[in-house]
């Protein structure tokens, strides 16, 4: 390890607002709104209000997935929110969610309130009856992958993602340590997915959902610029796995929602009506 200057923490820790990185005018110790503003709100059963990072892709997969399979009830308005901007700390955004993190979901048949990706897709799947597996075993094998999701993918990227690509600097050992947990938990989808088809075997489900944007996006290599780094052709099940995924229709329609980056044709900022994929397209409409 090359030699670097100890840090010391000091006997009480305290805010340094100034400590630099991606996302740091964003960061703070503090939770509640900054300013106050409503939520805007739309026609249809569910207000999503989201940006299509992997966490907020997610959801809105699973509501394509639901529409194409006949559920006319999961038609959604999704609002883009603009965390650089600090959207999230809104009134409104954090009455619906006090952790101020994207997604947050509001259901109108009833006024459910619902944060947490994972509990949005569990609330989703429910609903519907759809996606979820019927069969207890396969039901607590697709809980296990989901909650496996929710429980890795901090290491991710916050972890791995934030050190190696977003810090204000490079440090050896977070990085270091960071990849050698990412290359593990790639590991352990490879060896399951050798096996299986989907994480709750046969069958597709949300675990898939939730794990495909994060770790199918690292083993295609479209994560923090890291695939050579992270050797990520080693993954050939979970490549052969986020292929077969990646063309379904409803994902490919999924990933588009609330994207700011990447190609013009390949983001629609905001989702009010199913034609908006034909036509709000931001090649379509411009900045």
């Amino acid at each position: 390890m090359t030699d670097q200057t100890e840090y010391v923490p000091p006997e009480v820790w305290t805010w340094d607002s100034e400590s630099g990185g991606r996302f740091a005018n964003i960061n703070r110790p503090i939770a509640g709104a900054t300013h106050d503003k409503e939520l805007p709100k739309g026609k249809h059963p569910i207000q999503l209000y989201s940006l299509g990072t992997p966490n907020g892709v997610k959801v809105t997969i699973l509501l394509e997935e639901l529409l194409a399979a006949g559920f006319d009830g999961a038609e959604y308005d999704a609002w883009l929110i603009n965390i650089g901007e600090g959207d999230q700390f809104s009134s409104g955004y954090v009455e619906l969610n006090p952790n101020s993190k994207i997604p947050v979901m509001l259901d109108t048949t009833n006024n459910q309130r619902v944060f947490e990706s994972g509990s949005i897709l569990m609330y989703l799947a429910e609903k519907f009856g759809a996606f979820i597996p019927k069969d207890p075993a396969k039901r607590t094998e697709m809980l296990s992958w989901l909650f496996w999701q929710m429980g890795s993918a901090p290491y991710l990227g916050g972890g791995f993602g934030h050190f190696y690509a977003y810090a204000p600097y490079k440090m050896e050992y977070p990085i270091n340590r960071f990849s050698m947990e990412v290359k593990r938990q790639m590991d352990v989808l490879d060896r399951h997915l050798k096996e299986n088809q989907f994480m709750a075997g046969d069958e597709y489900s949300i675990a898939d959902m939730a794990i495909w944007p994060w770790y199918g996006g690292m083993a295609k290599g479209v994560m923090y610029d890291a695939a050579k780094f992270l050797s990520v052709h080693e993954y050939t099940n979970v490549i052969r796995w986020a292929d077969e995924i990646g063309a379904r229709e409803p994902v490919k329609r999924g990933r588009m929602v609330n994207r700011v980056f990447g190609e013009p044709s390949s983001q629609l900022h905001e989702r009010h009506d199913a034609s908006d994929f034909d036509t709000r397209t931001q090649d379509k409409i411009g900045e």
